[in-house]
């Protein structure tokens, strides 16, 4: 008898896992692969849930890896919901709920193909299952609490897939072989509050952050490389809390967030975001100072036999050969680069997030198909 991925997904959808719940999600996936043969331990951080699974020998050199999450964003506003985001209702050939798409679908895929495979042909070697319930927050304690975990304890993946979404409109039309880095930097800018009809026994902090954001907004910081496009520079918020005209504030506050490729590192953006802020400050007189975050470096996995792979499987079951991609966010794949050769295959995302979120079954179970086919043919 083979694992339902379908069926999977729908268990998993009415686990109300909002971040940074379980719901019942991972111990819904603990027995059923501790039923499987997998040893199972609970690795949860910081109040964050985490499972680590593995079939197999501990320390084999041919350990594949599959990466995942089951925590979701919140519904929003469930009154706009066609259905109950946590019911796993199918309608049409269509399955709808919060997680559906990101990513209780990939979850299930991979779940499934494993237990199958292990099932029906015990490789030659281990396969290791990590999920965690922290990638839609923070992800202090997710993913990297597991790799933390995996190092102390000897375990480690020899190659790993994570199963986000990852195609744009057709299943099997793109992977992911590396992320664009991400930094977000707040910027307080402090003047001297005053009285807006005399302007000049005021400074004005509005006029120094302004000068800065259309400097920032204006600059180009790359035109792009071999395998990533140009980095973006986006700003995100400009902040005064002023609620009088006449009066010119002490203060204001602006937020901006980089997209970048391997042109750059994290910490010369940074550098750089802080010359260009004191440049402001020596025209203008007032302060401005930044806090940075960078939430993950950019990364290529170079094209090779692990991608080759991937994109047979997907291209066999699907007829489409997946263009290589470095494009979108940011995903779990940032911390596992650090400690295996790292791709991305899984759903397309359109839906994800969206009020109505949802997935065709007929998808689901191709995902569990070339997921299982990678499998064969990695351990063949």
């Amino acid at each position: 008898m083979t694992t339902d991925a379908v069926a999977l997904t729908a268990d998993l959808i009415r686990c109300p896992s909002v971040t940074p719940q379980e719901g019942g999600a991972l111990v819904l996936l603990e027995g059923l692969l501790a039923g499987a043969g997998f040893h199972c331990t609970r690795v949860d951080r910081g109040g964050v849930p985490n499972l680590f699974a593995r079939w197999g020998d501990k320390g084999h050199a041919r350990s594949f890896g599959f990466n995942g999450h089951t925590d979701v964003v919140p519904v929003g506003d469930a009154a706009a919901w066609s259905v109950d985001p946590f019911g796993a209702e199918i309608r049409d050939g269509i399955l709808y709920g919060r997680g559906a798409t990101d990513m209780k679908s990939g979850v299930a895929a991979f779940v499934a193909a494993a237990i199958d495979f292990v099932t029906a042909t015990p490789p030659d070697g281990a396969i290791i299952i990590t999920i965690t319930g922290d990638e839609e927050g923070d992800a202090r304690h997710g993913t990297v609490a597991l790799l933390d975990w995996m190092r102390s304890e000897g375990e480690a993946m020899a190659h790993c897939l994570v199963g986000e979404p990852t195609c744009p409109e057709s299943m099997g039309e793109m992977m992911k072989i590396g992320r664009r880095g991400s930094l977000t930097a707040h910027v307080t800018a402090r003047g001297v509050q005053g009285h807006s009809a005399y302007p000049h026994r005021a400074r004005n902090p509005l006029t120094a952050l302004v000068r800065l954001l259309d400097r920032l907004a204006q600059h180009e910081l790359d035109q792009g490389t071999a395998h990533f496009d140009a980095s973006t520079l986006a700003i995100t918020t400009i902040d005064t809390g002023n609620p009088a005209t006449n009066v010119i504030p002490a203060q204001a506050r602006a937020s901006v967030n980089i997209r970048f490729n391997d042109t750059h590192t994290g910490q010369g953006l940074a550098e750089w975001l802080q010359q260009m802020a004191e440049v402001v400050r020596a025209e203008t007189g007032v302060s401005l100072d930044l806090t940075v975050g960078i939430s993950g470096e950019s990364f290529l996995t170079p094209p090779g036999p692990f991608s080759d792979l991937v994109a047979r499987a997907v291209a066999a079951e699907t007829g489409r050969e997946p263009a290589l991609s470095t494009s979108g966010g940011t995903s779990d794949a940032r911390f596992i680069k650090d400690h295996c050769p790292v791709v991305e295959f899984g759903l397309v995302g359109r839906t994800m997030h969206q009020v109505d979120e949802c997935v065709p079954v007929a998808q689901i179970q191709q995902l569990k198909a070339i997921y299982g086919r990678i499998l064969r043919d990695y351990f063949g």
